[in-house]
């Protein structure tokens, strides 16, 4: 049984992962306001094509671990400059 980890107020457990991927799903936990962010909505998007949002548990983003990474990097990047001078596309590797 795997323990369940309470989440702190203003923050959101994901599972990221590919459905055929051997590293399988792995977890995390971002600030709320990265949904808001433009390549998170692009993410959720996917997720909705995906999954319709008909998921148990936590939320399921459809991307490799390496993709997630490095749109959570852009997204604090842009955080921290309070400006998107970033080209906000996504690619996404196929499910």
């Amino acid at each position: 049984m795997e323990k369940k980890t309470k989440v702190k107020k203003g923050w959101l457990g994901v599972e990221v992962g590919l459905e055929d991927d051997e590293q399988g799903f792995q977890r995390f936990l971002i600030p709320i306001s990265y949904l808001y962010h433009p390549l998170f909505q692009q993410l959720l998007d996917k997720a909705h094509e995906v999954y319709d949002y008909h998921t148990r548990g936590p939320l399921k983003l459809p991307c490799s671990v390496d993709d997630f990474l490095n749109i959570k990097r852009r997204v604090e990047k842009d955080s921290n400059h309070h400006h998107h001078h970033l080209p906000l596309t996504l690619a996404f590797h196929p499910c």
